[in-house]
């Protein structure tokens, strides 16, 4: 009889201890958001459930600090491939912070100078990271600096690696490898160009070579298969005037046009994102509070999801975006409302809202998910 009783006791245990497990929020799935204060630039993590909600989990310093508004940016913030290291800008002090990602939160492993002022932008592949400085003002040097980087979490400055984009104060406004880390693509928001570098197998870029973009003021972009490139225009926040682009990209650098300027039939698209299977495309319109769908064929062609370009309503002032890392959900920081808002993408690329966390500070920048 006793040997029953602790048995039976030790299933309600076992039961409830399963109950508390599966009542916890998913620590592997969450969404991280830069503070970009200047006091002291923090990285906020956020759990989420398989229902998409987000739960506030906690804040990790930087050790540098930010610039405490805008930066009109894509990619402050971004995550390596294999989600195990998180990279944010510290652009009031002309840094970069590295994190390795925990299920519980993150752990500071390093901080550098960035190889210039007003670090904006970073992209990652395997062991090289590529750092976009904006410059902080007229007459600084636009540039691109390169670092290796250590399964420790270290990064190493590359000597000479740094290279000039096409003038000063151009108003850069994302860098990004492409899928095979052989090219690197930057954006120049006042000057409506784009630059791409080449990458040896060492990490170091050459060029740039300066190529005109197909709308006003190319802002964020993202890769798709066969080194296809989408890139956001916003059209200098012409009233319903935005656009995105896509173009296929040589193997020598240069950018041939598939679909120029499909219009968003909103307000000032800046930030670009594209499901992983490359199916689905979309835009933030910061002037809309919306998100612009659009299909992609498979020759990279561009067709609006929805005719007005609305796919689904934000807070005010979308600006970063991304996706989970299923591709399950797509989330948006609104900086007018301080919000990030998610929602669930269905098969066909429509959007429904699941999720909204409030409370970020006005300065916010980058996003991040898993």
């Amino acid at each position: 009889m006793k040997s029953r009783i602790v048995l039976f006791v030790a299933a309600i245990v076992f039961a409830l201890q399963g109950w508390s497990l599966s009542a916890q929020p998913n620590a592997a799935d969450a969404v991280y958001v830069a503070t970009n204060a200047a006091a002291g630039n923090s990285v906020l993590f956020f759990s989420r459930s398989a229902s998409g909600a987000l739960t506030p989990a906690g804040s990790f310093a930087t050790g540098g600090s930010g610039t405490g508004g805008g930066l009109g940016n894509q990619s402050g913030l971004i995550l390596s491939r294999d989600g195990e290291w998180l990279f944010v800008v510290n652009a009031g002090s002309n840094e970069v912070s590295v994190f390795e990602v925990r299920p519980d939160g993150l752990k500071l492993t390093d901080k550098v100078a960035s190889g210039g002022k007003m670090p904006v932008s970073v992209t990652f592949d395997r062991d090289v990271l590529y750092v976009l400085n904006a410059g902080g003002g007229a007459g600084a040097e636009d540039n691109i600096t390169g670092f290796s980087f250590s399964g420790q979490g270290k990064l190493e400055p590359l000597a000479g690696s740094t290279r000039k984009l096409s003038g000063t104060n151009t108003g850069p406004a994302q860098v990004g490898f492409n899928h095979k880390g052989s090219l690197l693509v930057v954006t120049e928001k006042n000057t409506n160009k784009i630059d791409t570098f080449g990458v040896d197998r060492d990490g170091f870029a050459t060029g740039p070579i300066v190529q005109p973009s197909s709308g006003v003021e190319p802002f964020g972009f993202a890769f798709g298969r066969h080194d296809r490139v989408f890139v956001s225009e916003a059209f200098g926040g012409k009233p319903n005037g935005s656009a995105l682009s896509s173009y296929e990209l040589e193997r020598d650098g240069e950018l041939e046009s598939i679909s120029p300027s499909v219009g968003t039939n909103q307000t000032a698209a800046c930030w670009a994102v594209l499901t992983q299977d490359g199916r689905f495309a979309y835009v933030t319109d910061t002037g809309s509070a919306a998100v612009t769908g659009y299909s992609v064929d498979a020759e990279g062609r561009l067709a609006l999801l929805q005719a007005d370009g609305k796919s689904a309503t934000t807070g005010a002032g979308p600006i970063d975006t991304a996706f989970s890392r299923d591709d399950q959900f797509l989330f948006t920081l609104n900086s007018g409302s301080h919000t990030i808002t998610g929602f669930r993408v269905g098969d066909q690329g429509q959007l429904s809202g699941v999720s909204s966390v409030g409370g970020l500070p006005a300065s916010a920048n980058g996003l991040a998910a898993r």
